[in-house]
C-alpha cells in the first residue's frame, strides 16, 4: 500500500543520519569523454611561540631628544626585580586560553553566518559581546546585517543597527545600504525609502549607485514602475550614473511584467552608452526570461543577437539553455548543448545536472534520472536541495513511492538543507501516494522547522483533500492560510514603526 511505503518519511527528512559508507558509482555517461577528477589539497600550518632572550646585550645609544623608552638606567634600582618564571607562565596560559576562546567564538559566528543560521548567529554574537576581549568591528556588523536581510528579518536588522551605534561605531553608506536592503528583501518599500531619505541627510552616508540599484530592484519586484522612473530622475539630479547591474535589474523586471517595449528601450540605451554596455548577465537575463516562459524561438533569437554584439556565453548561459530545452522535452537540443560545453571545456556544474535531472523528473523517467544523478556524484558534483527535490518528485511521478523514503534518507546523510521547496516535494509525493496522514505529519514537521508554507504548499494539500472530498480539512487549511497572511501583514505594519 502507498500509505505503508511513506509512513516514515516525516522522521527521515528531519534527522540527518551519519553516513556509514560512501557509495561508488561507475562513470559511463558520455564514455568518450574522460572523467575529470578534481582534488583540492588543504595545507595546515602549526604555529608555536617561544620565549627567548636576546643574545646582543649592548645598550642602545639614544640621540638627544629621542624618547629612550625603558633602559637600564631609567628604572630605579628598587623596582628592577626579576619576575618569577611561574607568574610569566600563568600570564601566558591565561593569554593563550583567552585567544583560543576568541578564535572559537569568532569562528563559530563566521560558520553560522556562512550557513545562514541567523538565530544561532545572533546568540553567538551576544555571547561574543560579553567577553572582555570583544571590540566592535564594522565587518562583523555588515555580515550580520546582510544575513538578517537575506533571512527576511528587517526588524532584527534595525535593532542590530541601533546596537552598533550604541557601541560607538560610525555608520557608513555601506552599512545603511545593507539595512535598506533588509527592508527591500521583505518588500517594505516605504521603510526603505525612509532610510534612503535619512542617508541623503547625512554628509558621510550619501547613497551611491548600489543603494539605488537595491531599492530599484525592490520597486521592480513590487511592480512599482512609477517609483523606478522617479528614482532614475533622482539619480540623474545627483550625478549618479546607472551601471550595468542597475540596468539588468530593470531589464529583468520589465521582461517579467511583459513590458517588452520598455525592455528593448533599456537595452538600446545600453548599447549606445559606452559606460553601461550589456554583458553576459544581460544575456542571461534576457534568454532566461524567454526560456522560463517556454518561448524557445525568442530565446534562441536573442542568444544569437547577443553573440552578434560580441558577448561570449558562460557556464550559466548554457545551463539556462539546457533547462529551457529540458522543460520542453527537447532532449536532442539539450544533449547538443551539453556536448558543446564539453567541446569548449566548460565544466558541467551542479546546476547543469539539476536541469537534466529535472527534465527526466517531470516525466517520471526514473532510469535516466538515476543515471544522471549517479554520473553527477561520480564526477564529484555536490548535490543540493534542488537535486533532491527533483529526485523526490521524479519518483512520485513514476509511482515508486518507496524510493521517496530512501531519497529523503540520503538527503539526511548528506546534510542537505531542508527548505520550503524540499518539504513541498515530499508533500507532493505523499499526495501522489494518497497518504494524507503522512502528508499532515510532514506539514507539521515543516512548521516545526520554521519553514514557512507558500502557495505551492497549500495548493498541494488542498488538491489532495479535494480528491477525498474532505471539505472540513480544506476549510481549516484556507483559514490557516488567511491567518498567516494577516499575521504577515501585521508584522510588516509593526516594522514600519521606527
Amino acid at each position: 500500500m502507498a500509505t505503508a511505503s511513506l509512513s516514515s518519511v516525516s522522521s527521515l527528512i528531519l534527522t540527518p543520519l551519519n553516513p556509514r559508507e560512501k557509495p561508488t558509482f561507475s562513470s559511463n555517461l558520455l564514455a568518450k569523454q574522460p572523467t575529470v577528477i578534481r582534488c583540492s589539497m588543504v595545507s595546515s600550518t602549526s604555529r608555536s611561540s617561544e620565549l627567548s632572550q636576546p643574545n646582543n646585550n649592548k645598550k642602545r645609544i639614544w640621540k638627544e631628544g629621542e624618547f629612550p623608552a625603558f633602559s637600564e638606567n631609567s628604572i630605579p634600582a628598587f623596582s628592577r626585580k626579576r619576575t618569577q618564571i611561574k607568574n610569566v607562565k600563568k600570564k601566558l596560559d591565561r593569554k593563550a586560553k583567552a585567544k583560543a576562546w576568541a578564535n572559537t567564538v569568532t569562528e563559530a559566528l563566521s560558520d553560522l553566518i556562512l550557513k545562514k543560521q541567523w538565530i544561532q548567529a545572533l546568540e553567538v554574537f551576544e555571547m561574543l559581546r560579553e567577553q572582555s576581549f570583544y571590540h566592535p568591528k564594522e565587518g562583523t556588523y555588515m555580515k550580520l546585517l546582510v544575513l538578517l536581510g537575506k533571512s527576511r528579518q528587517p526588524q532584527r536588522a534595525r535593532e542590530l543597527f541601533g546596537t552598533m551605534i550604541e557601541e560607538g561605531l560610525e555608520p557608513t553608506h555601506e552599512l545603511y545600504t545593507a539595512l535598506l536592503a533588509a527592508y527591500c528583501r521583505s518588500n517594505l518599500i516605504d521603510e526603505a525609502f525612509s532610510i534612503l531619505t535619512k542617508m541623503k541627510s547625512l554628509p558621510h552616508c550619501q547613497p551611491d549607485v548600489f543603494t539605488y540599484s537595491t531599492i530599484i530592484k525592490a520597486c521592480i519586484d513590487s511592480c512599482r514602475f512609477d517609483l523606478v522612473d522617479s528614482l532614475y530622475e533622482e539619480m540623474d539630479e545627483r550625478g549618479i550614473i546607472p551601471n550595468t547591474v542597475t540596468q539588468n535589474i530593470v531589464l529583468s523586471g520589465y521582461g517579467k511584467a511583459g513590458r517588452y517595449e520598455e525592455m528593448e528601450k533599456i537595452l538600446s540605451g545600453m548599447l549606445q552608452n559606452p559606460t553601461c554596455k550589456p554583458d553576459v548577465w544581460t544575456m542571461n537575463t534576457i534568454i532566461g526570461l524567454f526560456g522560463n516562459k517556454g518561448q524557445i524561438e525568442m530565446m534562441e533569437r536573442w542568444y544569437e543577437k547577443f553573440r552578434d554584439f560580441g558577448i561570449e556565453p558562460e557556464t550559466r548561459t548554457f545551463n539556462i539553455l539546457i533547462g529551457a530545452y529540458g522543460k520542453k522535452r527537447m532532449y536532442d537540443k539539450m544533449s547538443s548543448v551539453m556536448e558543446y560545453m564539453r567541446k569548449l571545456e566548460f565544466p558541467w556544474t551542479t546546476s547543469t545536472y539539476n536541469n537534466v535531472i529535472e527534465a527526466f523528473s517531470d516525466v517520471g523517467d526514473v532510469k535516466n534520472m538515476e543515471f544522471t544523478f549517479d554520473q553527477m556524484r561520480a564526477e564529484g558534483m555536490r548535490a543540493d536541495t534542488k537535486t533532491f527535490c527533483c529526485l523526490v518528485r521524479g519518483y512520485a511521478n513514476a509511482g515508486i513511492f518507496h524510493k521517496v523514503v530512501s531519497t529523503a534518507q540520503l538527503a539526511g546523510r548528506l546534510e542537505i538543507p531542508e527548505n520550503t521547496s524540499f518539504f513541498n516535494a515530499v508533500l507532493f509525493a505523499c499526495a501522489k501516494a494518497e497518504d494524507l496522514m503522512e502528508m499532515e505529519r510532514v506539514y507539521k514537521r515543516m512548521r516545526e522547522k520554521q519553514c514557512h508554507p507558500d502557495d505551492t504548499t497549500f495548493h498541494i494539500m488542498i488538491e489532495a483533500y479535494n480528491k477525498e472530498g474532505m471539505s472540513d480539512k480544506i476549510h481549516n487549511l484556507e483559514q490557516e492560510r488567511e491567518k498567516m497572511l494577516i499575521t504577515s501583514a501585521a508584522e510588516e505594519s509593526s516594522e514600519l514603526i521606527d
